[in-house]
């Protein structure tokens, strides 16, 4: 006999790092359904009911104590183990971070790449940045900077750009949306403001010559060229006027999409042209990223230990090296003798091949083409049990609920378990 379905109200979605906290879930037989608010991405991992429950040890099932105590004997054996992935919240963080020093373990995410970008720019010169709420509630122009916003992070127009509920009285008709970059989905700008947006077409790798331009041209230098990355040179001289008429300017960009080398050096010139624009009017970035646990693995590990991630103990005490401590790096380099891989979020990300003993906490079959020393299924927060998360922004911690009575355990706890041993 069905039981009768239970509503849960104001839902936390983790599976992108906007944390859209106002689903509403149905939960009938251990089945979940996304009856509102849910995009792409929350309607596929909320009603995706888990098919990898059953703990392995080189392929063969074996029962959970069986796994903790084998995977706790490889750690014992272990003098630099890496733990990576982190597809996981706040505990699940702290969790591996206590692991990490107890095992003299360098520790990296799945998406380290990409928040490096951003990382090298704060460490650098430091920049000036706003909230989701603030271009909700004052933002008048809006540009994106080889990203669309929505590709990736499906509900961030709805979120972010349209004025329903805004404070101000900000209207969409008010706000004007400017694309800069290659191969982007404009649809949410027309949607936002029913007009058609500015789109700047450009390579990804030459969004650096236009910001680097519009800067010379709002300081006052004359640019000799008609034409800058196939772009005239009238069209961005336009553009310097809208930006230095509004009064509530917001550059957005994902560092993840920016996928070419030294695209540090691109968000550095977005952030020093902020800096420049502040000067007569108020302007301020917006970086889209920390998919994954991405942005909570982070703070865990700033708060913890004083620094970002790509962090090693080995030493006995937190050592920071970005390029040295990066998850290719130390493999390439046979520099660890072991992995830890922790997914609990996606099956987009998957481990590495290593020649080293492998532990992997996954929620989903990894569908490896290789058998791990030890396979742990665990539970997704938000899902099988509670937890928090941190916002793309930085400012904001949600709460993540049960929805299920009966689930895996929580990376936190395995992670626990692991520590106790140890």
């Amino acid at each position: 006999m069905n039981k009768k379905p239970v509503i849960h109200k104001d839902v936390t979605c983790p599976f992108c790092s906007l944390l859209c906290d106002d689903l509403v879930i149905e939960a009938r037989d251990s089945l979940l359904k996304v009856k509102k608010n849910g995009c792409r991405k929350a309607i596929h991992h909320f009603e995706q009911a888990p098919t990898f429950t059953t703990p392995q040890i080189k392929g063969k099932n074996v029962s959970l104590d069986e796994a903790v105590d084998a995977a706790v004997k490889l750690l014992r054996k272990s003098s630099r183990p890496l733990i990576t992935g982190m597809g996981t919240d706040v505990n699940g963080a702290r969790g591996a971070m206590l692991l990490a020093e107890k095992t003299g373990a360098t520790i990296d995410h799945a998406h380290g790449d990409g928040a490096l970008c951003n990382i090298r720019v704060i460490q650098d010169n430091g920049w000036i940045m706003t909230t989701m709420a603030e271009i909700k509630n004052r933002a008048d122009l809006i540009i994106f900077a080889g990203t669309d916003g929505i590709t990736n992070y499906p509900r961030f127009a709805e979120r972010a750009l349209w004025s329903d509920g805004a404070m101000f009285n900000r209207k969409n008709k008010q706000r004007e949306i400017v694309y800069i970059g290659d191969n982007l989905d404009t649809s949410a700008a027309k949607k936002t403001s029913g007009k058609k947006p500015d789109v700047i077409q450009c390579n990804q790798q030459q969004i650096i010559e236009i910001f680097s331009t519009l800067h010379a041209m709002a300081a006052g230098n004359s640019i000799t060229h008609e034409t800058i990355a196939g772009v005239r040179k009238t069209t961005l001289e336009k553009l310097v006027v809208k930006m230095k008429r509004a009064s509530y300017g917001v550059i957005v960009w994902a560092p993840g999409e920016l996928n070419f080398r030294h695209a540090e050096l691109t968000i550095q010139s977005i952030s020093e042209f902020i800096k420049y624009l502040n000067r007569d009017t108020r302007f301020a970035g917006f970086s889209l990223g920390g998919n994954d646990g991405g942005m909570s693995v982070m703070n865990v590990c700033t708060w913890q230990c004083g620094y970002p991630l790509r962090v090693t103990f080995s030493r006995g005490f937190p050592e920071y090296d970005p390029h040295k401590y990066s998850t290719r790096n130390s493999l390439m380099r046979k520099k660890v003798d072991m992995l830890v891989w922790i997914s609990s979020l996606s099956s987009d990300i998957r481990p590495p091949v290593a020649k080293i003993p492998t532990i992997i906490l996954s929620s989903y079959d990894p569908g490896l083409h290789f058998k791990p020393d030890v396979l742990i299924p665990v539970g997704t927060p938000g899902i099988e049990h509670g937890g928090q998360m941190i916002r793309t922004d930085s400012v904001v911690s949600l709460p993540l609920r049960q929805l299920e009575k009966d689930g895996r355990p929580a990376v936190s706890e395995i992670l626990d378990r692991f520590n106790n041993a140890l």
